[in-house]
């Protein structure tokens, strides 16, 4: 009878799964966090219940009227820097609805200058937005609006805040 040579190999050591499963999980709640990161930073302005962005309200005669009972009060600046090291300028304020009426979308101009009292950065964004809670008669409501990016010829000055858009 003839026998097939056995040949026996010494045991070979398993990899270590406990290590690798580690390293797996660590990367994907990395992935995670950074996404979450992009998503939720201060620089993205994406106004609830989703409204468009770039929908502008209107600004006829009885608008600009009534922009006037808007008043823009205890606006400060700050800037500060996000973990991915970007520089972001906050802007924070109230706005009063000295008027009669309820205003339920309320946009704001908002103009930063340079040394040379030039218009460096206009933007127009809407501190109150269609679907929220409408500015009731006589209400005082706080607004945030973020920067990434305003030109480094800025005077580092508070900007030029008017109404440029009112939904009533």
């Amino acid at each position: 009878m003839h026998q097939d040579p056995q040949i026996e190999l010494p045991d070979r050591l398993q990899p270590e799964h406990g290590r690798f499963s580690f390293a797996l999980i660590l990367a994907a709640a990395a992935l995670l966090v950074i996404l979450a990161a992009m998503y939720l930073h201060p620089g993205r302005q994406s106004p609830p219940d989703g409204a468009p962005q770039n929908a502008h309200f209107a600004f006829g005669a009885s608008e600009r009227e009534y922009a006037a009972k808007i008043q823009i009060e205890n606006v400060t600046l700050s800037r500060a820097e996000n973990f991915l090291h970007q520089e972001v300028t906050t802007l924070n304020g109230e706005v009063i609805n000295d008027g009669q009426r309820s205003i339920r979308g309320l946009e704001l101009s908002l103009e930063f200058f340079d040394e040379m009292n030039q218009i460096a950065l206009r933007e127009t964004r809407s501190v109150v937005v269609p679907g929220a809670s409408p500015l009731s008669p006589g209400e005082r409501r706080p607004f945030e609006v973020s920067f990434e990016h305003i030109p480094s010829s800025w005077n580092m000055q508070p900007p030029i805040l008017r109404v440029t858009g009112l939904l009533f």
